[in-house]
């Protein structure tokens, strides 16, 4: 019996920073639309918009940062769920 490894999922999102550093847009660049999409802020500050119902290929969700200074260490949580319901997790940094 042969057990043949899942593929692995390549993260749909890319950051666009062109208007940084409070305001970044994070768009889907993957094939499908994801839902339940939410974003948490760990650290100082404030992330707006906290979350999104779906956010299909091609679209994107601008996230403004409020807070008196922008620390470098704070960091972003993007939660997610694919069509099949299996639910992702990635983060990034300011």
């Amino acid at each position: 019996m042969t057990v043949t490894a899942p593929t692995a999922y390549n993260v749909p999102f890319r950051l666009d920073r062109t208007r940084g550093p409070r305001i970044v847009r994070l768009v889907n660049v993957g094939h499908e639309t994801v839902s339940s999409l939410r974003v948490t802020l760990l650290g100082s500050g404030l992330l707006v918009p906290v979350c999104s119902a779906t956010l299909g290929p091609g679209q994107s969700m601008a996230l403004s940062v409020i807070g008196p200074e922008l620390v470098s260490s704070s960091i972003a949580v993007v939660r997610w769920f694919r069509p099949s319901r299996e639910e992702y997790l990635w983060r990034f940094s300011f």
